[in-house]
């Protein structure tokens, strides 16, 4: 099994009320694991978001805690509600209403990764996905909760910043010629998971980096920015998809010659998106 549910790493001063998580790029692989699934090892991370806790791991310096997943998503989907458990995979689950991101293969626990590649030659038991959860992703959204609460109470709001990466090609759709392609897209669930003022300032934080921006199309945000965003009570959630092409080669799943400077680009933007969270009030210190 992998070794830890989460990593968190904490600011030796917490000065923002921003909490920045990174919930798919566990790369912990057992070995229990890669003996079962049906894909090498370089198949079984193409749905990972790989090397993007490497660019959110300076958090701590801006005064923001920053937590990152410890199993991967092709074992357990942090971005997923606890019941949203795939019939074609886990036995003894009923099918019930539609559900796009199940019905494609994509629940709790999932059945495929990048490009529908099946995981498993057969099925899971019931026992084993419920010991994913309680082991895996219960731990990881405690914890999530526990520092969105403590941003709460000591500067009266808080915002998730959670980190995604996604394919190059996921922009295909929306790219038009003779326009410089999106390289971030920004998903606040079409203003349902974040004051708008928040993320218009995330958004001018990356036009300053020279970074192209969109939002919520084609990712708006899924389960995460969903369960945390409550604007109308002071919780914010933005989810932010960076374009992989920019730090990284997808094919080979390794940094690009251009990552060093991505990451030291990364982080002037996590200093400023900290600031969207600082306040006047000496904040207290951090557990």
């Amino acid at each position: 099994m992998p070794k830890a549910a989460y990593h968190l790493t904490h600011p030796e001063r917490r000065t923002t009320s921003v909490v920045f998580a990174s919930p798919h790029s566990g790369r912990d692989y057992p070995w229990t694991f890669l003996r079962r699934t049906a894909l090498n090892e370089h198949s079984v991370r193409s749905s990972e978001d790989a090397f993007v806790d490497q660019l959110f791991d300076c958090a701590p310096r801006a005064g923001a805690p920053f937590i990152r997943a410890g199993a991967p998503r092709a074992y357990v989907d942090l971005n997923r509600s606890a019941d949203e458990l795939d019939p074609a995979l886990i036995e003894g689950v009923s099918r019930q209403g539609h559900n796009p991101r199940v019905a494609s293969g994509l629940g709790v626990i999932p059945r495929v990764v990048a490009n529908g590649q099946a995981i498993y030659s057969g099925k899971l038991s019931m026992v084993e996905a419920r010991h994913r959860i309680e082991t895996y992703w219960q731990p990881y959204h405690t914890a999530l909760q526990g520092q969105l609460d403590q941003a709460h109470l000591m500067f009266g709001e808080a915002i998730l910043v959670d980190c995604h990466s996604m394919p190059h090609e996921a922009m295909d759709a929306v790219a038009r010629r003779g326009v410089r392609r999106p390289e971030i897209v920004l998903g606040d669930r079409f203003g349902a998971a974040a004051d708008g003022v928040v993320v218009d300032r995330i958004e001018e934080v990356f036009t300053r980096a020279g970074l192209v921006v969109t939002r919520n199309t084609p990712f708006a945000g899924a389960y995460i920015t969903q369960a945390y965003g409550r604007p109308t009570r002071g919780r914010h959630a933005v989810q932010i998809e960076i374009d992989r092409a920019l730090y990284m080669n997808e094919r080979l799943i390794r940094p690009n010659g251009n990552f060093e400077a991505f990451r030291r680009l990364m982080r002037e933007v996590v200093r400023e998106i900290a600031d969207i969270g600082r306040s006047d009030a000496v904040p207290l210190a951090a557990e």
